[in-house]
Order: structure tokens, then sequence, then C-alpha cells
């Protein structure tokens, strides 16, 4: 899939996105709005009905049963007399629970025309009081003057939240599930790409580091059929070298891939047992001796550990320090220097195989175990291998219960030390 696909799926995706998230807050606007609508309608019903019930009692008080001055009595004595405050505020109660409305209320019967207040429970919300749009007219129960009963809610947005908290914590959950899903599968859809383009290098890579020396070894062997090469006895063993020497390397390589197989694959067991790392070291070394010279350079050896023993699979370690001396030999410009020190340390053992070659920048230090990951930059862009190396090193130390840590700088070279417990 290209670059311009994946660029159009991730506009498309974003703008379905955004058009969910816009349509999700007018949905929830829209509820909000709903839910406030049947409150009011609530309190209103609720109002009327207080009223209906004051209309039909046929009570009257004297300003020995209420409660209040005797000048305010007779000033509102129309009011006062059908209506006791006490009364009132049971029966708002009443009302507003047979509604299932539990929140606290304030609230007031005051003189239309100067916004007296004669009655209530107003708790300082006078004036919220006089703005409430929840309220009823008493003309029907005095007609003398212009009575309002108000009802006002300090938390009357909270209490239509309240009703309603399950719509905007499923669409935002709903929604955070989408966003999650999206970036995950562009995550993952990147990483595929990534991981094809990486396969489709590794695959032309694996193809050219054979055909060359199969090739060679083509070539080689038709010249010893010729009967100019057979008279002259310094050329058949100088051809038949030749031949060895790439049928080896072809081995190698042909073993790399194999090692990778059988870690995707997963069908590997590790065969601990007692192994000495300082002779397995001396073996690779002395292999890679021949390798070093032929390029001028140097291979050397500093093992200090005392104790070199450790639980392993004998043929995954060497393969594993092969992996470390080969990359060394193969980023190091002429003359390489490479040495490998080994210490004990805390009841481990640590090798370190240092080189002083072309070193890898610090962006790229994190990939460098991952699988067929070849460094692109400077000259290590020119250097042959799969990229499978490093990765098949790390996973066999951590099967192993060892570890692998690497230490390197551009054009000052680099260190790989593993450690393993004694």
């Amino acid at each position: 899939m290209n670059r311009k696909v994946i660029t159009l799926i991730i506009a498309l995706t974003t703008i379905s996105l955004v058009t969910a998230l816009i349509t999700q807050l007018f949905w929830v606007r829209d509820a909000l709005h709903l839910k406030e609508d049947q409150f009011n309608n609530s309190v209103k019903i609720a109002l009327k009905s207080v009223v209906n019930q004051l209309m039909t009692s046929e009570k009257t008080y004297s300003p020995e049963t209420v409660d209040v001055g005797t000048d305010l009595y007779w000033e509102h004595v129309d009011i006062f007399s059908i209506i006791h405050p006490d009364v009132v505020d049971s029966l708002l109660k009443e009302e507003f629970s047979s509604m299932q409305m539990q929140g606290d209320f304030d609230h007031a019967i005051y003189r239309e025309n100067d916004k007296m207040f004669v009655m209530g429970k107003y708790n300082g919300h006078m004036q919220q009081l006089l703005d409430s749009p929840h309220w009823v007219s008493l003309t029907c129960l005095c007609q003398s003057e212009s009575y309002l009963l108000s009802v006002y809610y300090p938390r009357q947005q909270q209490m239509i939240l309240s009703t309603m908290i399950i719509l905007p914590v499923m669409s935002g959950l709903f929604l955070l599930i989408l966003i999650f899903s999206f970036f995950f599968t562009i995550y993952s859809l990147l990483k595929q790409k990534k991981l094809s383009e990486m396969k489709t290098d590794f695959v032309n890579n694996m193809t050219h580091e054979f055909k060359t020396p199969i090739a060679t070894i083509s070539v080689s062997s038709e010249m010893l059929t010729k009967d100019a090469i057979i008279k002259f006895p310094e050329k058949i063993i100088k051809y038949a070298n030749i031949i060895f020497d790439e049928n080896n390397r072809l081995k190698n390589q042909v073993e790399r891939v194999l090692q990778m197989a059988i870690i995707d694959k997963g069908d590997f067991k590790i065969k601990l047992k007692d192994v000495n790392l300082h002779e397995v070291i001396n073996e690779c070394i002395s292999h890679f001796t021949v390798h070093i010279r032929e390029r001028h350079g140097n291979l050397k050896s500093d093992l200090n550990a005392d104790q070199s023993v450790i639980r392993a699979d004998k043929e995954h370690i060497t393969n594993i320090i092969n992996n470390l001396l080969d990359n060394a030999n193969k980023y190091s410009p002429a003359n390489p220097e490479i040495i490998i020190k080994s210490s004990n340390l805390n009841g481990k053992i640590y090798i370190e195989v240092e080189d002083k070659g072309i070193g890898i920048s610090k962006e790229n230090q994190g990939d460098v175990f991952k699988k067929f990951h070849r460094l692109q930059t400077g000259n290590i862009h020119d250097a042959k291998g799969f990229g499978i190396g490093l990765f098949y090193v790390k996973t066999m130390i951590e099967k192993m219960g060892g570890k692998i840590d690497l230490k390197s700088e551009i054009d000052k070279g680099s260190s790989f030390i593993l450690s393993f417990p004694v």
C-alpha cells in the first residue's frame, strides 16, 4: 500500500471521527435541552397541583395561627387568611417528591406589583426567586391583589445532568474506543508497511548475497574443467580454495536465514549446560584472526574474569560471539582494531566486544536490535548483511537469561556488552 493511499485513509478516517464527535456533541446538547424542558414542565405541573389543592381547601387562618407580624398579616390579609406558610412548604415538598425531584429548593409568595415578599423560604435567593421561570399566579385564590408563587432550584443544572449522566458517559466512552481503534489501526498499518518494506529489502539483499558466492563457485568450477588449468596444480589449488571459501560464505548466510526462521517459528530449544565463555571466545578469535589480518587489522583479547562458566547453549553462544565479531570487522574501516574483554561483577560475567569503527548514532541505537533493521547512514549502508544478526543475538541472549547493552559514538566505534549470571 503506497503512501498516498495511507494518507487518504488517515484523512477520511480523521474527518469521520471529527464528524462523529460533532454529532455526539449536538446529540448531548439536544438531550440536555429536552431534559431541561421536562424539568420545567414537571415544576409547572407541581405548582399547579399545589394551587389546586389550596383552592379546594376550606381552611382559614387567623393572626394567631400564622407566625407573622400582625401588621404584615393585616396588610396581606387576603392571602394569609387562606394560605398558611407551612402548608405551602409541605405541599411543594410532597408534589416535587411525587415528581421524583429530590433536590433542595427555595420558594416564596410575593406581591407582583411591588415585588414584596409575603411568605416562603428564601435562603438569600430573593432575586433568583424574582427571576425564576418557575412561577404560578395565585389570582384564583386572591382576586383583590396579584400574588405569585415562585420556586428556585439552586442546583437545577446538576439535577438535570445527574438524570442524564449515562448519556454523555456512554457517548464519551464510545468516542474514546473509536479514537483508540483509529490510532491503533493507523499504527498497525504503518508498522506493517514498514515491516513489508524491510522484508522486501531483506529478500533483495539476500538474493544478492546468495548470487555472489554462487556465481563465484560456478566460475571457479568451470575453470577447473579446462585443460589449460589441469596442467597447473597451483591454479587448481587456488580455484579449489576459492570454491571452499565461497562455499563457507554461502553456508554462513544460509545459517543466518535459518536462525531467523527458527526464531520466527518459535520452534527452537535452548539446551542449557555449563559453558566456559573464555573457551568459546578463544575459538571464535582463532577463526576471525585470519579475516582481520587480511584487512591489516588487529584482534585482541583481555579476558580477566575469574569466573567464566555460565549456563548456556554452546551453539547459540558461539553464534552470538561470531556475530558480534563479524559486525565489528564489517563496520570498521581499513585496519580494524577490535578487542574483546571479560570481567566479573556482582555474580555476573561481562563480555565486551569493542571496535574503533564508524559507530552508531543515538537515533539509531534503539533500532539496531530490531528484525531486518539495517543502518542507512554513512558508510554503514555499504556493509553487507541481512539485518537479522543483532536481532538473533538479543533474542538468544535473553532466552539464556542474559542481557545486552550498546555504547556507541559516531566515528569513535561501538561496544556491545553482554552480561550473564555465572
